[in-house]
C-alpha cells in the first residue's frame, strides 16, 4: 500500500509499505479520505512526534476491509468513521467510564499509524457505522464535530442564549453549527481571517466581527455581553478575552489549546469572583459507553442535514501532493479551513 509518513522536520516520504492485517479484536480500514487536523502542523513542521517515521491523522472515514478474530461489531464492507483515540480500559479513569481522561492511551495518527494511507489498522471498538446517505467525505469530519459536540454540551445551554465565540477555525466553525442545531439564540463569532468570518456568517452567525476593523470592547459597549463564550483559538489573547467579555454568572468554556504563557489582568481575573462565572475546560469528545453519545449525534446531525460540513471543505488531495496542503493551512489570511486527502473517494 502508499502511505505517507513524515520522517523528519518538514520532511514527508510516500512509501511503499506492506498492508496491515487485522489483529485480535481490530479491522483494516480502506480509507477513503482523512482530514488535517491542526494539531499535525507542528508535528510536521516542528517534528513533535513521538518518533519517527510517522503515519499522521486521525479525522477519517473509509470501508472496513477485513476483520479480525473476535470482531462482531462490524462486518468487511461497512461504511466507518473512526474514533482516534485508544484507551487502556485498566486505569481509574477509564474504570470510571471517563475515557478522555486515560493515563495510558494511545492515539491513532501519534502514537500509532494513522490514516495517511490506503489502509489503517484500528480497533473494532472505534469504528462508528456511516448511514448510506451519508457521504464518506463529509464523514471524514465527524471527528473535529465531536469535539465542538464535547465542548458545548460541557456548560447548560438553554433555548435562545447569546453565545460568542471566539475563533473560526474548523472547531470553531463546527461549535457554531452545532449551537444553530441546539437552539441557541444570538451567535457572535470573531476571527482575524476576513474568509473565515464570512464563512461563519454563511453558515448561521449572526454577527461576525474582525478586531482589525472592530474591537471587541467597542462592539460590546453598545451591545450585551454574551451568556457563554466559547474560545476555541487556542490565543493568549482570545483565552483572556473569553473571561473580559462574558455576562456575570456567565459560563466560559476552553477548547482551543494553548501555545503561549497567559497574563490574566488583575481586573479582568476579578470578574471570575466578582462575576461568580462557571468556567471549564474541554478535551476531545469522548463519554461512555466509549467511543460515546458525541459520534452518534455527530454522525445523527449530518446524516439528517442538521449539520452542514461541505461549506467547510476547502481543498483535495492526493497522497502524491505530500506536504502541499500542510503549507497552504498556514498561508497568512488562508481561506482554507479543511482540507482533506482523497485516498479512495469510490
Amino acid at each position: 500500500m502508499k502511505a505517507l509518513s513524515v520522517v523528519d522536520v518538514k520532511t514527508f516520504s510516500l512509501e511503499e509499505m506492506e498492508k496491515p492485517r487485522a489483529g485480535l479484536g481490530n479491522v483494516v480500514i480502506k480509507v477513503a479520505y482523512c482530514g488535517i487536523c491542526g494539531s499535525d502542523l507542528p508535528r510536521y513542521f516542528n517534528g513533535a512526534v513521538h518518533s519517527f517515521p510517522q503515519i499522521l491523522e486521525h479525522e477519517f472515514s473509509g470501508i472496513v476491509e477485513e476483520v479480525g478474530e473476535n470482531v462482531t461489531s462490524v462486518s468487511r464492507g461497512d461504511r466507518v468513521a473512526v474514533a482516534p483515540l485508544v484507551p487502556c480500559g485498566k486505569c481509574e479513569f477509564c474504570q470510571k467510564g471517563e475515557p478522555a481522561m486515560c493515563t495510558h492511551y494511545s492515539f491513532i495518527g501519534s502514537r500509532q499509524s494513522g490514516a495517511m494511507a490506503e489502509y489503517v489498522e484500528v480497533p473494532a471498538r472505534n469504528c462508528i457505522k456511516i448511514p448510506n446517505h451519508l457521504s464518506l467525505k463529509e464523514a471524514a469530519l465527524v471527528e473535529p464535530l465531536t469535539v465542538a459536540i464535547h465542548g458545548v454540551d460541557r456548560v447548560n445551554l438553554h433555548s435562545g442564549a447569546k453565545v460568542l465565540i471566539l475563533g473560526a477555525g474548523t472547531i470553531g466553525l463546527l461549535t457554531l453549527l452545532t449551537l444553530r442545531a441546539k437552539g441557541a439564540g444570538e451567535i457572535i463569532v470573531v476571527d482575524l481571517n476576513p474568509h473565515k468570518i464570512s464563512i461563519a456568517k454563511q453558515i448561521g452567525a449572526d454577527v461576525v466581527i474582525n478586531p482589525k476593523e472592530q474591537t471587541l470592547k467597542d462592539y460590546f459597549s453598545t451591545h450585551d455581553l454574551p451568556e457563554i463564550v466559547y474560545e476555541t483559538a487556542g490565543s493568549a489573547l482570545t483565552q483572556v478575552q473569553a473571561v473580559e467579555f462574558v455576562k456575570k454568572r456567565g459560563k466560559v468554556v476552553y477548547i482551543g489549546t494553548c501555545t503561549k504563557d497567559i497574563l490574566f489582568p488583575p481586573k479582568v481575573f476579578e470578574k471570575i469572583l466578582r462575576g461568580e462565572l462557571e468556567i471549564t475546560g474541554s478535551w476531545m469528545s469522548y463519554s461512555s459507553p466509549f467511543p460515546g453519545y458525541e459520534w452518534e449525534s455527530g454522525i445523527r446531525y449530518m446524516a439528517e442535514k442538521e449539520i452542514n460540513v461541505q461549506p467547510l471543505i476547502t481543498g483535495e488531495f492526493k497522497l502524491e501532493d505530500k506536504e502541499q496542503p500542510f503549507q497552504k493551512m498556514i498561508e497568512k489570511d488562508s481561506k482554507h479551513i479543511k482540507l482533506l486527502y482523497n485516498m479512495n473517494e469510490n
